[in-house]
């Protein structure tokens, strides 16, 4: 009673790990459960274009895009040409520099990055202004122009949206009065700079605020400019506002933001004629690709622990190898609950391996022919009266050589897949030819053929099983199910119950079942 005890505890807590690790993977680091899940996956480009001054130093500073609700950047590179290239932190923004000591003409710079769709785009409730920002210390008359407009609005408002709505209806007004004229300073809505002025104009009412800069991710988009939103913070989240309508408006569907800040998004020294152009394209790639190649993923603690961190080739054995248990449960239960005969353990799960390469039904064929014409060269040996191990050793080396044989033939008439016949277990095949011949010994030729038809069978169910593209899938991303399939192995172990063949065997027996013949 204490081992049931001890045995239903270890079963708990495998499926307990078990259970909690694939709940993990699958809820916080999204790796997805089917193999055909497809993500989109967006390539965008930023070309900076400018004409650098002779003889002096260059430096051009562009703002790099992050990983945010909607988009999860996966990777990134820079085309640099002969300018060095250096990555910093700038006001909590990364940021790229470029720098050259001499450049003459025209320039262009490239930076590229794939971000992978993992949501609705959203803006980033985490960036909180620490405080309201400082009255900036506009110089006169600007100063008593824009006090004066402040106020006017702030009697018109009753909360921080609609104060910057009236602030941005007004300055954006047709026929502006002489202090909105002064507030503008010659710019027009629209103006490159035209957001981050009116950023600093709010500032004066203490209300934070920023632009922020994106890039609608539309497929085949080209020299495409940044759009340019205002920002605005009201002591519980940033709010929205079309600089050019005066609108509040909702982030829109697939925008990603590149930089939010007061900084231009390109701050160019030693050249003029400074712009940049976006190019999106969008590429359709299996989530399980996307996902692995996630910042959040390689962070995990189970990635150092996972096969992802292995050489490909490393990969793609333990895709095969991680598939037998699953072939070793279905022996399991075909022998324990059905009541199929098989020989042995592992002989089945061996050929329905060797299946994979050679494929079903060609595997079949060379399966039978080598075991048929072993099993009458084994019945020959029997008249020779020859001990049990040089036996083995003769059928193993006739096995060799009917492998070789079929090969030859195949390569012969021009069938290229019978050359993979050397894949078979040949220690097996020779194992089996020796089972089957004792076995039609000592219990007849109908039990030999029930135990060969019975392998047959468990080894063709195994291959349809262990080959499926959702149990490759499933054991390789998610290798703890071996812990499930381990506590039903320990489950079945204790399994006394009659086998299915068992109940049919004796249905004659069973209360309510006619007894008569």
């Amino acid at each position: 009673m204490r081992h049931r005890y001890q045995l239903l505890f270890l079963v708990v807590v495998l499926l307990a790990v078990a259970g909690g690790t694939f709940y993990h993977k699958v809820v916080n680091l999204d790796l997805p459960v089917r193999p055909d899940q497809m993500e989109n996956a967006w390539s965008v480009e930023a070309h900076i274009d400018f004409v650098a001054r002779s003889d002096v130093p260059v430096r051009v500073e562009f703002p790099l895009p992050e990983s945010q609700p909607g988009f999860s950047r996966i990777s990134e590179d820079f085309v640099t040409r002969q300018f060095g290239l250096s990555l910093e932190q700038v006001d909590g923004n990364r940021h790229a520099i470029w720098s050259v000591r001499r450049a003459s003409g025209e320039q262009s710079l490239y930076y590229r990055a794939v971000f992978y769709r993992d949501g609705p785009a959203a803006l980033d409730t985490r960036q909180v202004p620490p405080s309201p920002p400082d009255i900036p210390a506009y110089p006169e008359p600007l100063n008593s122009a824009v006090m004066s407009v402040l106020d006017e609005v702030r009697q018109r408002s009753a909360d921080i949206e609609t104060f910057t709505r009236n602030l941005l209806a007004r300055l954006n007004a047709r026929e502006p009065d002489a202090d909105t004229r002064m507030i503008r300073g010659g710019m027009t809505a629209g103006d490159p700079g035209w957001t981050a002025h009116l950023a600093h104009v709010l500032a004066g009412a203490r209300i934070p605020a920023r632009p922020v800069y994106g890039v609608q991710m539309e497929d085949g988009m080209r020299r495409a400019r940044a759009q340019t939103l205002l920002s605005v913070h009201n002591g519980q989240q940033w709010l929205l506002f079309d600089p050019v309508t005066s609108e509040r408006r909702e982030l829109p569907e697939d925008f990603l933001i590149w930089f939010a800040g007061e900084r231009p998004l390109l701050n160019l020294s030693g050249g003029d004629a400074g712009q940049v152009n976006f190019s999106v394209a969008r590429h359709v790639r299996p989530q399980a690709e996307l996902v692995r190649a996630l910042p959040t993923v390689q962070e995990s603690p189970l990635t150092d622990f996972s096969l992802m961190g292995l050489p490909v080739e490393t990969q793609n054995l333990y895709r095969i190898l991680f598939t037998l248990p699953i072939g070793a449960l279905l022996v399991v239960f075909m022998r324990n609950m059905i009541g199929i005969s098989t020989f042995g353990t592992f002989m089945p799960v061996l050929i329905a391996l060797a299946f994979r390469e050679t494929q079903l039904l060609l595997g079949i064929a060379l399966f039978t022919l080598l075991v048929s014409v072993g099993l009458l060269v084994r019945f020959y040996m029997e008249r020779l009266q020859l001990l049990f191990v040089p036996r083995i050793a003769a059928v193993l080396t006739l096995v060799i050589m009917l492998m070789a044989l079929v090969s030859i033939v195949s390569n012969m008439l021009g069938y290229r897949q019978g050359l993979v016949i050397s894949v078979f277990p040949m220690v097996i095949l020779a194992m089996t030819i020796e089972r089957m011949s004792v076995v039609w010994e000592e219990q007849g030729a109908e039990e030999a053929l029930t135990q060969a038809g019975g392998s047959m069978l468990t080894a063709i169910l195994g291959y349809l099983l262990m080959t499926h593209p959702q149990v490759e899938h499933m054991v390789f991303v998610f290798p703890e199910i071996l812990l499930v399939v381990l506590a039903l192995l320990l489950l079945a172990g204790r399994y006394t119950g009659y086998r299915l063949t068992e109940l049919w065997r004796f249905r004659h027996m069973l209360p309510g079942v006619d007894k008569r013949p």
